[in-house]
Parts: structure tokens; C-alpha cells; sequence
């Protein structure tokens, strides 16, 4: 069935099935895809062909680019230039070690489509792996010697046509992101910040602001969400763990799919679609899911909002700020289409639901304990706030003003024993509060400073002994 299919000999209508598989269903398009569906079948690897995916992005990504000026060029740069400047002097986090880039279209689906594949691998192995199970489920005993074969190719081109998908809405994104962090996952390698020049123009249109101070307003937010992850080296890990743990544990309905198979009309291919896009082919989330789903949720949210606080701090020179900040809010909020088809593909929204309310939290710790005291709190995932932090900003800022236990005698005592031991011999009463502190010896009983006549360049009694040196038996040994 899937040969007549591919060689155009079936019932089937791939301009029909391209449009319910959220594909486009224009005959280059479709073309296209029955070529990638026959190089699945005859793969032998296993696993997904991400450069299906990569190859549909960057088609999609060159359909509609326009070439910037060099003098539009060069006003983006000199406006990342002084976004660092202003952002060195409101936050205490680690300076970008590459300089800033301006991408086209195209470089940004490469640069970031190997994030995105790990992202949706684990959910294109699961949907693989459904396919698989049904056809050994529905196929007759007598045909079980071939199943072998049949699931290979089945993972194959259930595979391909994900990665097909993966790349629709890649491509689709590099038409809306103005910048390498505007979705608020980190996808570019080393902390990399970028600007897209064509789609933050196109932002710019319409707005009643002047496109320089457009342009600062969004260079200092890319710059303060790459120096973010470039401070907390382990925010990016923690992040991206949390999207694959939540991936990696979608899976598939298959009698539900079994069921859409048995009532498929070819002729009307609707109830396909709207049963890939309602959701109704995933069960509902595991206990495992939807802690991972908090987790990411609330890292999204802080890195957010500390970023919107930070921006609001380097700001304050630009006349329209508030503006341009309420619409990033807003067209954060709605989300674009190509946002919403990756939530449908992997089941996973990118949007904070408490970016508020993270802000918030931020903006008072800031004005309790200052910037410098903020962002220390980046420095370890077991110092960074909480959704509870989040919930009760009050209460995290009167731990802040607590500080730490005031040191007792025992821990000054030891702080300067190691201090000393960094420091070489100490001498005299500090050795003596060290002893008498710790249970040793007292203070009168060591051999420095307690003899006036004594010569302070002679050899330790220890040593002379050694070297067979006359000296009575009875002298006290030295205190360590």
C-alpha cells in the first residue's frame, strides 16, 4: 500500500494528507515530500534523518529575504555594542566571551537547529515506536516472519515525516524570532548572542517608536539572556534536561490510533487532522511529566523575568522603553503560529505562565539586597529561587537580609588556622588562641616568643636533634 502510494498509484490524496499532517500541500511541497518519504524507505539505518528537518527550515527561511544596508547593518551593531555597555553597569553577570552576530534567516535555522532535533527526537522515537507496535498488533500470524523489515520501515517514514514537520516549523519560526533568544530556550552553542536584522524590522513596523531605540530595547535583551547562561553554566543543561525528560515521556495512543485507521476516509482526511491537532492521540501527562513541566515552567519564568528587570535597569536612557517592553509582553503572551505548531508537534507550550509574577519577585529582591546580591543567586541551582520564592517574594527577600549565622568562636578559631596555615608560621598569641580554642597545648608552652634570649634564626630544636646536635633530653617539644 505504501509503494502504490508513493509511486502515485492509490486512492490516497498526498495534497490532502500533506495538509493534514500540517505540511503544505502546494504540488512543489508535496513533490518534495513523497521524494523524502521514498529515500525513508529505502534507508536501512535506524533513528531520525534531522537533515530532512534542516533542509525544509532552510527552504522555508530563504522564501522572503530582503538584504539590510550596510548602514542598517551597522547601526545594529553599534547598538549591541552599547547594550553590553549599559548591562555592565546594572548586573554583576559574566561579560559574553563571542562577540554578538547578525544572522540571516537561514543561519539561524542552522545555528539552532541542533537544539531543536534534541528537543523532538525523544517524541519522534515514541511516535516511531507506536507505529511499529500497531502494524505487529493488526498484522496476521501468517505474515509475522516479515515484520521485521515492515517496522523498520515504518520507524523510517514515521521518522522522516516528523522531521519534516520539525523543519515546517523551524522555518516558520526564523520568520518571527528577532533574536537567538527570543523563544527563552537557549539555542545557540557557547552562549552565542544574535539578532535577526530582517524580522526585527519587520517588528519595528508599524510601532510609534523610533526603530534606534527599538533596536537598543532588543539588543540589550539578547545580550542579558546570553550573558545569563553564560554566568549559571548550569542553566542550560537544567533546562534542556527538563524539555527532553517531558519528551521523552509522550507517547501514543494506539488504540486510539487503531481506531482513526479502521474509520479513515482517504476522501475526507479532516478527522486525521483534527485529531493531530486536538491532542487526542497523546494520553494525558505522566506524574514523571508534569514535574519536569514545573520545573521548566519555573526556570522559564525567572529567566524571564530577570531578564525584563534587567532590561528595564539598562533602559532607563531610552524615552519610549515602556513602550517597546509592552509590546515584547504582549507578542510573548499570544505566541506566533509557528509557537503554536511546535506545541502541537511535541506537546510542550515555551511561554512562561508567571512571567509577572517572576519580575516582580526579581524588582524586590533588587531592592532589597541590589544587583550584585541578585544575580549571586545564579551562581548554584540550590541558591536560585523557587516557585515558592516566586509565590512569596517577602519571604525570600527576608532570608536574603538575614544573611548567614553569625560565626562562632570555634569557626573564627578554625578560619584562622587555615588562614595561617596558608599564610606560613604564625606566631606568639595568635598560635595560643588557635590551641587554646581547639583543646591543645597552651599558648606558654610553645617554643616561639616564649624565651626573650632566645635567637629566632637558630634551627628547630626537632631538626638539631636530628643532626645529632647537644641538646638536653628534657626540652619540651615544639606545639604544631
Amino acid at each position: 500500500m505504501l509503494r502504490q502510494f508513493l509511486s502515485g498509484n492509490s486512492e490516497l490524496d498526498p495534497s490532502k494528507l500533506a495538509s493534514a499532517a500540517g505540511l503544505p500541500s502546494d504540488p512543489a511541497a508535496v513533490a518534495q515530500l513523497m521524494q523524502q518519504l521514498q529515500n525513508a524507505m529505502q534507508n536501512s539505518g535506524d533513528g531520525v534523518d534531522w537533515k530532512v528537518a534542516l533542509d525544509a527550515a532552510q527552504q522555508i527561511a530563504v522564501r522572503e529575504t530582503s538584504v539590510s544596508t550596510p548602514g542598517q547593518l551597522s547601526a545594529l551593531e553599534q547598538a549591541l555594542h552599547v547594550a553590553e555597555l549599559w548591562l555592565d553597569e546594572v548586573t554583576y553577570v559574566a561579560e559574553l566571551a563571542a562577540t554578538p552576530k547578525l544572522l540571516t534567516r537561514k543561519e539561524w535555522v542552522t545555528a539552532t537547529m541542533p537544539v531543536w532535533s534534541q528537543v523532538a527526537e525523544p517524541v519522534a522515537l515514541s511516535i516511531a515506536d507506536a507505529l511499529t507496535r500497531v502494524l505487529k498488533d493488526q498484522a496476521p500470524e501468517e505474515l509475522s516472519g516479515m515484520m521485521a523489515s515492515a517496522s523498520q520501515l515504518m520507524r523510517n517514514i514515521g521518522g522522516a515525516l516528523f522531521a519534516m514537520q520539525l523543519g515546517q516549523v523551524v522555518g516558520q519560526l526564523s520568520t518571527e524570532v528577532v533574536s537567538g533568544g527570543d523563544v527563552g530556550i537557549p539555542l545557540m552553542g557557547d552562549q552565542q548572542a544574535a539578532l535577526v536584522p530582517q524580522n526585527l524590522a519587520d517588528f519595528g513596523e508599524g510601532l510609534d517608536i523610533p526603530v534606534d531605540q527599538v533596536q537598543l530595547y532588543l539588543s540589550v535583551r539578547e545580550i542579558a539572556h546570553a550573558r545569563l547562561f553564560r554566568h549559571a553554566k548550569w542553566l542550560r543543561l537544567h533546562m534542556i534536561t527538563s524539555i527532553t525528560e517531558f519528551a521523552r515521556g509522550i507517547s501514543i495512543d494506539t488504540e486510539r490510533l487503531e481506531d482513526l485507521a479502521s474509520s479513515f476516509d482517504p476522501s475526507n482526511p479532516e478527522e486525521l487532522r483534527q485529531a493531530m491537532v486536538s491532542g487526542a492521540l497523546i494520553p494525558p501527562k505522566t506524574e514523571a511529566q508534569l514535574q519536569a513541566l514545573a520545573r521548566l515552567e519555573t526556570t522559564l519564568a525567572l529567566v524571564e523575568g530577570w531578564v525584563d528587570v534587567v532590561t528595564a535597569a539598562a533602559t532607563v536612557r531610552l524615552p519610549r522603553r515602556d513602550a517597546v517592553a509592552e509590546t515584547v509582553r504582549r507578542r510573548r503572551a499570544t505566541g506566533g503560529p509557528a509557537e503554536s505548531a511546535f506545541s502541537t508537534l511535541v506537546g510542550l507550550e515555551l511561554r512562561p505562565r508567571r512571567l509577572r509574577e517572576a519580575a516582580a519577585m526579581w524588582q524586590a529582591v533588587t531592592d532589597a539586597v541590589g544587583a550584585e546580591g541578585r544575580d549571586a543567586l545564579w551562581s548554584h541551582p540550590d541558591v536560585v529561587p523557587s516557585s515558592d520564592d516566586i509565590d512569596n517574594p517577602q519571604a525570600l527577600v527576608a532570608r536574603l537580609l538575614a544573611g548567614e549565622p553569625e560565626p562562632d568562636e570555634m569557626d573564627l578559631a578554625i578560619a584562622d588556622f587555615f588562614r595561617a596555615e596558608e599564610a606560613g608560621p604564625v606566631e606568639g598569641a595568635a598560635d595560643g588562641a588557635i590551641a587554646d580554642t581547639l583543646g591543645d597545648a597552651p599558648a606558654a608552652e610553645t617554643s616561639s616568643g616564649s624565651d626573650p634570649d632566645s635567637d629566632p634564626a637558630d634551627p628547630d630544636p626537632a631538626d638539631r636533634d636530628s643532626r645529632g646536635d647537644d641538646r638536653p633530653d628534657s626540652a619540651a617539644p615544639p606545639v604544631v
